[in-house]
């Protein structure tokens, strides 16, 4: 009987064994005008904040605003914009006859350069010379021309789309002609625009009034061509849309399109984009509308903006702005935590800085060690209900491991774990179940010696 009690004592601590090892980032504000464009995304280039938006994320044609993409792509491609000539074909001519777009006037059988072709795109919004970029560069992997190798240029014109992360941007052509395909969002073409100032030449191609084509192979005077957009132009003419602080960038329209506008504006020290998609260019008659409420609606949001809003310091990087439990450190269970880095945002003039409320996200649970300057969690600042951004959260302080308050935690986490409780009163009523028999068998035993004396006498 012992022996077996003591077996299955054996068996029970094995398996209470081997189970404990087993266990063991934007802030949209009030304006004081309806602007009259479908689609508008209007954000401070300098901290690339949002300050306004209007349906921004509805699918629009964008008309020659287009060939900001195809202007990525042509310089992307090409490395020596400079020296790398292009010989216009037939193929350009033929494609847009009848289209009544607009053209810069190029020949074929001409000699041009990528550059002079990239302003003769971008000034007067040629879409010749879109086209004409489009045919090289479509055709320099497998030598293709005419329709495949500018659907070869369109492909890399979506798959950049997609590298920038425009989820609403369709290409179909390089140029902006009327699809129903072709479109994209005010969002996305900021990204796009947004990319596009990045590369050599652009911004100073689509701030121009004019370009000037020197004599080419085809042409014995020199052309000069002028630019579409109103809001650059000091001219009785354009009075009632220039805006001095105005750079560029791109107009677009068709009558599917309506007015289209991407522009930019540098005041003060600050840096404007404003995507203006779908201004009315027909009334409900069909005819003309003259008016470009594109570039009134962009002058307007730069005036406001420029007047109203300012970059004011809302965090420093030595704020101390949440804490959080942390486990295993010795006397001390809180750990403190600070912005990554110092953040500015644009906010109106009368805005407070301290009234931007910050809004930590932080993991249920942390262990040390930590090091001052990891990321431990987020933080969302918003005002009046509008995200500005979302900072990184990071430690103020280094916390060093302590092994016994480990040891310790995980030696607790097991007395108190149902297991160890359940198996722990097996064990306790097996040993109690154990001692009675051994009482039993005891007293049993002293009662035979009792019996065999008794017998003796």
């Amino acid at each position: 009987m012992k022996k077996k009690v003591v077996a299955c004592f054996a068996f029970l601590f094995a398996v209470f064994m081997f189970i404990s090892a087993v266990s063991a980032s934007a802030a949209v504000f009030q304006i004081n005008f309806e602007p009259k464009s479908k689609g508008i995304y209007f954000a401070n280039l300098d901290t690339d904040t949002v300050v306004y938006e209007k349906d921004a994320n509805l699918r629009l044609e964008p008309a020659s605003c287009t060939k900001i993409m195809a202007y990525i792509i042509a310089v992307e491609r090409i490395s020596d914009l400079q020296d790398t000539k292009v010989i216009v074909s037939d193929y350009i001519e033929n494609t847009l006859v009848n289209t009544q777009s607009s053209t810069a006037g190029i020949i074929s059988g001409e000699e041009l350069t990528v550059l002079q072709l990239l302003n003769l795109m971008m000034v007067p919004s040629g879409n010749d010379a879109s086209l004409m970029l489009a045919e090289y560069i479509g055709g320099l992997e497998n030598g293709t021309t005419g329709t495949e190798a500018v659907e070869n240029f369109v492909h890399l014109m979506n798959e950049k789309a997609a590298e920038l992360g425009c989820i609403n941007t369709q290409f179909r052509n390089p140029h902006g002609l009327h699809d129903t395909e072709h479109y994209t969002t005010a969002a996305d073409l900021y990204k796009i625009t947004k990319a596009a100032m990045t590369l050599p030449h652009f911004s100073e191609i689509t701030s121009q009034l004019s370009y000037t084509l020197p004599a080419t192979n085809k042409s014995v005077t020199a052309r000069t061509v002028y630019s579409t957009n109103k809001m650059i132009s000091n001219t009785a003419e354009n009075s009632k849309y220039y805006y001095q602080y105005a750079k560029g960038i791109k107009t677009g329209t068709h009558d599917q399109a309506g007015y289209c506008l991407v522009s930019s504006a540098v005041y003060n020290g600050y840096t404007y984009i404003c995507v203006a998609l779908g201004a009315p260019s027909l009334d409900e008659n069909g005819n003309t509308i003259e008016e470009r409420a594109d570039m009134l609606d962009s002058a307007s949001l730069y005036r406001w903006a420029f007047t109203n809003l300012r970059l004011k310091e809302v965090l420093k990087s030595t704020d101390i702005i949440a804490n959080m439990k942390i486990d295993y450190v010795w006397n001390q269970d809180r750990l403190l935590l600070s912005p990554e880095k110092d953040f500015s945002t644009i906010l109106p003039n009368d805005v407070d800085p301290n009234s931007v409320i910050v809004t930590a996200n932080l993991p249920e649970k942390l262990e040390a060690p930590v090091t001052k300057g990891d990321v431990i969690g987020t933080a969302v600042l918003s005002y009046a209900n509008q995200e500005l951004a979302t900072i990184n959260l990071v430690a103020a302080e280094t916390m060093e491991k302590s092994q016994l308050l480990q040891v310790w935690s995980v030696m607790k986490t097991i007395f108190s774990s149902p297991w160890f409780i359940a198996i722990a009163s097996v064990i306790a009523f097996l040993i109690l179940i154990y001692i009675v028999l051994m009482i039993l068998y005891y007293n049993r035993k002293k009662k035979m010696r009792k019996v065999k004396k008794y017998r003796k006498m």
